[in-house]
């Protein structure tokens, strides 16, 4: 089993708070790149459309965050989560002051010097991985959105500084509409595994305080694999109906921002747009029933969509 299939948990022993094997910059940065390539995610990190100087960099990127939200998630329980978190802000700080010991911040030292970045979106993104360890359900969509902030926000943020974009504040609201829009796509297309594996419910209170014991009701939908009752499944439908035409906004207000961008960098940001609006489509496909399954994209649809990025990032249309 290679670095990149074992879980993060499984990898303390060699490269955690008590004992962590060293490596120069090289093997640093090829760790990084193994984990990003063969690490599963609704699309490959490493596509042939990042730009070939930007390869070291996005993997350093992935593997921080990676790390970080196993060490949220793959923990065991919330107190133990919060002290592996509480050690990865340490390495970060430690890796901001010249520092770096751990393989992920070996290899990210270079990028953070290079492109000349900030800690405090590193440090947004351990925030959201705390939050997730101290809360499991959402009271408003404004608390909702406030968690994006901090988990899919800085992400953004990170490439286009690595890409050696603008970063004048209507670049970065853009962008920010754009990932917390893929955020809550990914929330909407995991409800069923969200509340099964890690009993967590993203839906906020408000947007379902219409169906009565909704949470009941959705976890024995999620469980059987079939609606609890009828009224339940016509309600989550429209409930996620609206939930999904509010992210469609949201990467409405963030698509001049692809076409803003430098045509290095616009094929890159575009294909992680068009890949959530495709999920998107999906959800609607399967007529909003993610409390029964997870709709997910196949690989021939997600070709199309490296291809349709490529083919705009050269002044094609659609």
């Amino acid at each position: 089993m290679t670095v990149s299939e074992t879980p993060i948990t499984h990898l303390l022993h060699t490269w955690g708070p008590e004992h962590c094997q060293a490596m120069d910059s090289a093997q640093a940065a090829a760790w990084c790149d193994q984990l990003a390539r063969r690490r599963y995610e609704n699309f490959p990190v490493l596509t042939f459309l990042v730009p070939h100087a930007a390869r070291k960099d996005f993997s350093a990127l992935y593997a921080f965050c990676r790390w970080a939200d196993d060490l949220g998630d793959e923990a065991g329980d919330a107190a133990r989560a919060l002290e592996l978190l509480a050690w990865w802000r340490r390495e970060l700080q430690a890796c901001f002051a010249g520092e770096p010991r751990h393989p992920v911040f070996v290899a990210l030292q270079s990028t953070i010097e290079r492109h000349d970045l900030p800690m405090e979106p590193f440090d947004r993104l351990i925030q959201a991985f705390e939050w997730d360890n101290r809360a499991s359900r959402w009271a408003t969509m404004k608390d909702l959105r406030a968690s994006c902030a901090l988990s899919a926000n800085p992400v953004g943020q990170l490439v286009l500084m690595t890409l050696g974009e603008s970063r004048q504040e209507k670049v970065f609201e853009q962008s920010d509409a754009i990932c917390t829009a893929l955020q809550l796509v990914n929330h909407w297309q995991d409800v069923r595994r969200d509340l099964l594996e890690r009993n967590r419910i993203y839906i906020p209170t408000e947007c379902s305080q219409h169906m009565p014991d909704f949470e009941s009701r959705l976890r024995l939908t999620a469980q059987r694999g079939w609606a609890s009752d009828h009224d339940f499944l016509t309600g989550y439908r429209t409930m996620l109906r609206g939930l999904c035409d509010d992210a469609e906004q949201l990467f409405e207000f963030g698509q001049p921002l692809v076409r803003s961008l430098g045509p290095q960098s616009r094929p890159v940001v575009g294909l992680f747009a068009d890949g959530g609006r495709a999920v998107l489509g999906l959800i609607r496909s399967w007529n909003f029933e993610t409390c029964i399954r997870r709709p997910r994209l196949g690989a021939a649809h997600k070709l199309f969509l490296v291809a349709h990025a490529w083919w705009q990032s050269r002044g094609g249309r659609a």
